[in-house]
This record gives structure tokens, C-alpha cells and sequence, in this order.
């Protein structure tokens, strides 16, 4: 007795009950947009490091513990120094004092106040005179130009990003009803104040790509897909796989980060694929025999089919599970995730929807449009005969044709090693954001700088030893290293309290330490075993900046702390250098991955070496094309484009296999190589062209991305769809070729027959 699979099962299913299984889709549907509704956006420290790991936890405890985000308020007016503005200057640093979470507010008013004993100065005279009195090195930190002064609120370490964005809020609210002079504006910005903007920005570009990666599928089905009636359902497919997807999300509780908001054009560039498939195959079945005996062929035909390409597919962006990045790896989830929510879609709601709407094929000629059928079926015609003939002309010469596209590829593999990786997360975002131009505003303005952080912990840390080993750590890094320009801790002030002299015993060390202010101390220690150390040091690139990481790292090695105490880079300054080794290191190992799994999936499913590695080859070669378009194009590798590989070889699979799939079965029946290569690309170059300039246009949509982070993938990943799709049918037939006559030798070598 034969097993009827869950296909045969589905079949009956739908249409013995389409009323019922519209329904299930529609509670189904709703129940995804419920979950939709708790989607959140999210940024920072979280999406670049893993927070389960070592580093991340160390990362997690120095910023909850010691770090202090400061908004800044940007005040321009003709004469910042002018009474006028200083009254407004010292309201400002009243209100923002009040604010929760606050700890210190610091301004031109403050110095003002202590040049001027004690008060603030009335006149134009006396704070001329006051601000004589500051060191000009101090007073240009606060005053950069007359035009132009900084008011710095410091927060709580640790502040939550939630809190952070509600401090704003209020901040700008007090703004808003505070009347500023005439010709005066005031400007929050800062580190959380561009986090903010950018989370808003971030939901306003997902918009913005959804609706026009889904004018772009309207667009690419109504030219393409014009034969078959009903040919926009298509898109609405997709449309019901993407709302199931956010639905699982939502309900999964996972976020959205800038490099997830790039799958989402990506699920509607392949998903629109599965969708015409079953479309097709549909029609072309419906053409031969009534409507239920369609619904059974398509579904228990096209489903495994669509199902092996679909789980080709996911190989490649399972291998995304290895980066070190958060966000990358849930790029890849969310893209499994939305691969298999369009495929159910496709699979359920054709055969559904064509049975409740009583479908008709439309005839070769329609009689409303007498021409457009017969142009149509003409074209297609055509274009098959022609690529027919292409491919029959390679696999006559496989190996010439072989060595010239794989000398491309080589070059492409090395100057891959060449093209930069991008970490700065200022660059990712929309060039015009207000927050951004700010932020840029104020550094110009106070001047370039940075800062590595190093943590230290240990029950010996507050010990005559662990002090004095902190203090010679911070001379020695000040004397040998160039790039640092000093350095503060907790030592510092310990110091600064006990007459300019470090403790020589520990109640000494106690009785100093309660002698400090309370607000100092939480910037430099944490209870009595957690310190940091901040080494400030000039702006620089990012090589140089991990070049001076590794030698703070080294230097450890050399001058080690006390026993029982531990020392450790950390901060936003080594997240975001080391994000570029990650990346670099990563990015080899998820393709090489991403190989590997489409090569055991398809060893499973054929058992046969030779069929396993033939839609392999050609991948190989399309991802060392993808180094030289980068290469060319002058795109950096960031968070986003270093999934390309994997991206590449999860899409190119479906191509190279159902080429290399049909030659085979057209093998099988008893025709020679180069006749099987000829008809197998003849019968489906029009449907994989189609298919693949769908996809295009459903990529395409992640070029008019506002995020430089998107935009630049989305260059990279139209061409490269392309050059899958050119590569498809060009390589495959000479691999398919090459590789049945090592085959054929091998064979005659041994005395086997030939099988056909």
C-alpha cells in the first residue's frame, strides 16, 4: 500500500473545502498582523555584539555600570555671550537639572559662575572679564565660537535606551514652550538623540522599501507575467508571506535592526518566484485538465519541487547562524523565517484562491487583445530558441569557456581581500538626518576625539598593590604609546584627595575614597572589585585604532596586574574595531559554510557526487564575480554586505539546480549531453528568466533606501542577481558538459557502459 505524503494529503484538503481553507489563511493572517503590532526597531550595543558571550558581558557590565551618555544642547545665536543669551544659558541648565536621571549639567554659566565669585555675571563688561579669567583650552571645549556654545547634560550609567528616549522627549518639550531670544536656536543632539532619530528613520525606510519593492513586483508581473490570467495574485501572495512573517516575529518577541530591515526586499524578490511557479504550473495544468485534477498536480508536483529550491536556498542563509553579529545571524533567521512563510502562502493560497474564483486559462489569443497572446507566446518562443542555442554553443566548449569566467573569478577572490570594511555606524544612516548633521556639528566644533576603556576587576583591586598597578599601567601607556593623550580612573582622584600621593595601606585608601564625591566615584568604580580606566586619544582610522588596541593588549602581557586582579579592553570603541575583524574573519567562513551545506543537502537528496557538485561549480564562480563588483563599484564591506556570499549562493542555487535538475531528467529519456543541455535550457530559459528579473526588481528596491547601509547592498545584490542569473544559463551548461565527460572517460577507462 502506497504512503500518501502530506501533499496528497493537502490536495484533497483544498478541494474538498476551499471555503474552509480560505478561511484558516484569513485567521491565520489576522493573527500574524496581531503579532505584527509588537514589532519593535532596535539599535545599538545589542545588534553588534552577542551580550551571551564573554565580551558581551563584560561589554554589558562596563556600560551599565560606568558608561554616561551625555545629550548635548547646541545653542547658536549671534553673540552666545551676550546677557540675553545667558540668562536663557542658565534657565536651560535650571530645567535640565530637574530632569530625571540627570546627574550633572555642565556650561559656559558654570564657568562663568566660578571666574566671577560665585555668581553669575550681569553685563557685557563683567562677562568679558570672567571669561578672561578661563584658560582658553577650557572655555573652547564649552564656547567653540562666539556664534556657538555647548550645554552637556550628563545621565545615570547604564540608563536604558527606553528612559534615554523619554528624557529627550520632555527635554525638547521643555524647549518648545521656552521662548528663546529672536534669531537664538537651541538643538538636543547627542549620542542618544541620534539613536533616537535613527530608530524613526529605520521604521520610516522599512515603509518606504515595502511599498516600493511591491510597486516593483506589480510592475515586473504585469510585463512578464502577462500570459496567465490573474497574474497580480502574485504579488498578493507575497504581501500575505510577509505579513506572516512579521506576525512570527512580533509574536517571537525579535527585533528589527538595520541589517534585518534588508531581508524584507530580499523575501519579496524570492518570494515572488515561488508564487509564479505554482502560478504556472497551475495554468499549464489548467489548460489540460479541470480545475481539481490541477489543484492535485501543482501541489503534489510543484510543492517538493519548490520545497528542495526553497530549502536550497535556506542553506545559504543558515551559514549567517556563525557570525559573531546579532544582527546578522537574525538577518538570516528572518530570511528562513520569510522564505518558508512564502512558500506556505504560495503553496495553500493558488490552488485555494483558483478554485473559489472558477479559474479559466486565458486562451493563446485573447479575444479582447486579438494580438497580445500571440506576440506574447511568439517572444517566449523566441527567447527560448535563442538561449537554447547559447547554451548548446557553451557545452560545446566547456573548457575555454570554464577557464575565462573562472580567471574572473580568481581576480574577483583577490581583490575581495582589498575592498574596506566599514564599522562606523554614522555612515549607515540617512546622509541628511538632522541628528547626524548635529552631531557632526558639535564634533567639528569641539574637536575631534575618542577614548578606549579598559575594566578591570579583582577583590584586590582598592589594595595598595591594585592602585599602584593601575597608576604605573596609566604612566607607562601615556609614555610609550603615541596615540594615547591621558588617561583617568578612580586612581586619579584617590591621588587628587590624599595630598598628590597614592595610599600606602588599605584604610587609608577607604577613608580617601569616602572623602570623594559620590558622583565622581560612580564614573570609575563599581562597589570595591570593578574599575575602568578611559585612555582618551586623537581621532583616527579604524586600522589604527585596532593597531593601538592590540598593543594596549600586549602591554598587558607584559605588565601584568597583581595576582587575583584582571584587566580587559572594552567599550564602543573596541566594539566597533573589533567588528571589523569579525567581520572579515566571518564573512569567508559563512560562505565556505554556506558551500558546504548546499553541497551535503544536495549529495542527500541525489546520492551522486558528480549531480551534487555541477549547480556548485558555477555558485563558486558568481561568488568571486561578487569581489570584483565591489571591487569596481568602490562598495565597502559593512554588517549588511558581508552576508553577500551567503545571500549569493542561497539564491544562485535555485538557478544552477533546476537547469542542471532538467538536463538530467532530459538525459534520462535517452538524449545525448549537448541535445539535453539544448532542450532542458530551451524548455525553462524563459521561466528562469522571468524569474530572475522578478527578483531584480524586488531587489531593486533596497537601492532607494535612505540608509547608505541598504543602498549600497542593494547595488551590489541587483547586479549580482543578474550576473546569477547570466551565470545560470552560461555556466551550467559547460559544467553539466565538463563534467559528464570526466564522467564518460572515467567510465570508458574502466570498461563501464555508458548508462544512456
Amino acid at each position: 500500500m502506497r504512503i500518501r505524503s502530506p501533499y496528497d494529503g493537502l490536495a484533497r484538503l483544498v478541494n474538498a473545502h476551499p471555503v474552509s481553507t480560505g478561511l484558516v489563511i484569513l485567521v491565520m493572517l489576522l493573527i500574524a498582523l496581531y503579532g505584527a503590532s509588537s514589532l519593535t526597531m532596535e539599535t545599538g550595543m545589542s545588534t553588534y555584539v552577542d551580550e551571551n558571550t564573554e565580551r558581551g558581558m563584560l561589554l554589558k557590565n562596563y556600560v551599565s555600570s560606568f558608561q554616561s551618555d551625555s545629550i548635548l544642547v547646541l545653542i547658536e545665536s549671534d553673540d552666545v555671550l551676550s546677557p540675553i543669551s545667558i540668562g536663557l544659558l542658565e534657565r536651560l541648565e535650571d530645567e535640565f537639572r530637574s530632569e530625571p536621571h540627570v546627574t550633572k549639567v555642565t556650561g559656559v554659566v558654570d564657568l562663568l559662575i566660578s571666574a566671577n565669585m560665585g555668581v553669575v555675571p550681569g553685563s557685557k563688561a563683567e562677562i568679558d572679564s570672567a571669561m578672561g579669567r578661563i584658560p582658553a583650552e577650557v572655555s573652547s571645549r564649552l564656547v567653540p565660537s562666539p556664534s556657538m556654545t555647548i550645554v552637556s547634560v550628563e545621565l545615570e550609567p547604564g540608563l536604558s535606551r527606553d528612559a534615554q528616549f523619554s528624557l529627550l522627549d520632555s527635554m525638547n518639550a521643555r524647549l518648545r514652550v521656552m521662548d528663546a531670544p529672536p534669531g537664538t536656536t537651541v538643538t538636543v543632539t547627542g549620542n542618544p538623540a541620534f539613536s533616537q532619530q535613527m530608530m524613526k528613520e529605520m521604521g520610516t525606510s522599512m515603509s518606504t522599501l515595502l511599498l516600493m519593492a511591491m510597486v516593483l513586483m506589480i510592475l515586473a508581473v504585469g510585463i512578464l507575467f502577462s500570459h496567465v490570467r490573474y497574474r497580480l495574485l502574485s504579488v498578493l501572495i507575497v504581501a500575505a508571506g510577509l505579513i506572516l512573517t512579521f506576525g512570527i516575529m512580533g509574536l517571537a518577541g525579535m527585533k528589527i535592526s538595520m541589517v534585518v530591515i534588508g531581508a524584507f526586499p530580499v523575501l519579496i524578490g524570492i518570494g515572488i518566484d515561488y508564487a509564479i511557479q505554482f502560478h504556472s504550473r497551475f495554468d499549464e495544468e489548467a489548460r489540460a485538465s479541470p480545475i481539481g485534477d490541477a489543484v492535485v498536480t501543482t501541489i503534489t508536483k510543484t510543492g517538493p519541487q519548490v520545497l528542495y529550491a526553497m530549502l536550497a536556498t535556506s542553506m545559504g542563509f543558515l551559514a549567517l547562524w556563525i557570525s559573531p553579529i546579532p544582527m546578522v545571524r537574525d538577518f538570516g533567521i528572518v530570511c528562513i523565517i520569510g522564505l518558508f512563510c512564502c512558500y506556505l502562502a504560495a503553496l495553500v493560497i493558488v490552488p485555494t484562491m483558483f478554485i473559489l474564483l472558477k479559474y479559466r486559462p486565458r486562451a493563446n489569443a485573447d479575444q479582447t487583445l486579438p494580438d497580445r497572446g500571440d506576440k506574447s507566446m511568439q517572444a517566449m518562443e523566441s527567447y527560448n530558441l535563442f538561449v537554447g542555442k547559447v547554451a548548446r554553443r557553451v557545452a560545446s566548449n566547456p573548457i575555454p569557456i570554464i577557464l575565462v569566467i573562472g580567471l574572473v573569478a580568481f581576480i574577483g577572490i583577490q581583490m575581495d581581500s582589498t575592498i574596506p570594511i566599514s564599522t562606523d555606524e554614522k555612515t549607515f544612516v540617512p546622509p541628511e538626518m538632522p541628528a547626524k548633521i548635529q552631531l557632526e556639528k558639535v564634533s567639528r566644533a569641539m574637536g575631534p576625539s575618542s577614548s578606549i576603556s579598559m575594566y578591570v576587576r579583582g577583590d584586590g583591586l582598592l589594595t595598595p598593590d591594585g592602585i599602584a598597578w593601575i597608576d604605573g599601567f596609566q604612566r607607562y601607556e601615556q609614555e610609550h604609546n603615541s596615540r594615547i593623550t591621558g588617561s583617568s580612573s578612580i586612581v586619579n582622584y584617590i591621588a587628587l584627595y590624599n595630598g598628590g600621593e597614592l595610599p600606602k595601606d588599605e584604610r587609608t585608601i577607604r577613608d580617601v575614597l569616602e572623602s570623594i564625591p559620590e558622583a565622581t566615584k560612580k564614573r570609575y568604580i563599581s562597589g570595591y572589585s570593578d574599575a575602568v580606566i578611559e585612555f582618551s586619544m586623537k581621532e583616527m582610522e579604524s586600522d589604527v585604532a585596532m593597531a593601538t588596541l592590540e598593543q594596549i593588549q600586549r602591554d598587558l602581557e607584559w605588565y601584568r596586574p597583581p595576582v587575583g586582579i584582571t584587566a580587559r579592553v572594552t567599550g564602543m570603541t573596541e566594539m566597533f574595531t573589533n567588528l571589523i575583524r569579525e567581520i572579515s574573519s566571518s564573512k569567508s567562513r559563512m560562505t565556505l559554510l554556506a558551500f558546504g551545506l548546499i553541497f551535503m543537502f544536495l549529495l542527500l537528496v541525489y546520492r551522486h557526487i558528480g549531480r551534487s557538485i555541477t549547480p556548485v561549480i558555477p555558485i563558486v564562480l558568481i561568488v568571486g564575480w561578487n569581489g570584483l563588483v565591489m571591487y569596481i563599484l568602490g562598495i565597502d564591506y559593512t554588517p549588511l554586505t558581508a552576508t553577500l556570499g551567503s545571500l549569493t549562493i542561497g539564491v544562485a542555487s535555485e538557478y544552477t539546480i533546476l537547469i542542471a535538475e532538467r538536463a538530467y531528467e532530459e538525459r534520462t529519456k535517452g538524449l545525448s549531453m549537448l541535445d539535453a543541455i539544448h532542450k532542458s535550457v530551451g524548455q525553462i530559459g524563459t521561466a528562469i528568466t522571468v524569474s530572475g528579473l522578478t527578483t531584480v526588481f524586488g531587489f531593486s528596491a533596497l537601492i532607494f533606501s535612505a540608509f547608505n547601509l541598504i543602498k549600497s547592498f542593494g547595488m551590489v545584490t541587483v547586479i549580482t542577481v543578474g550576473l546569477t542569473l547570466l551565470g545560470a544559463i552560461v555556466v551550467t551548461p559547460a559544467v553539466i558538459a565538463l563534467i559528464d565527460w570526466m564522467e564518460e572517460r572515467r567510465r570508458s577507462d574502466a570498461g563501464i557502459p555508458s548508462p544512456v
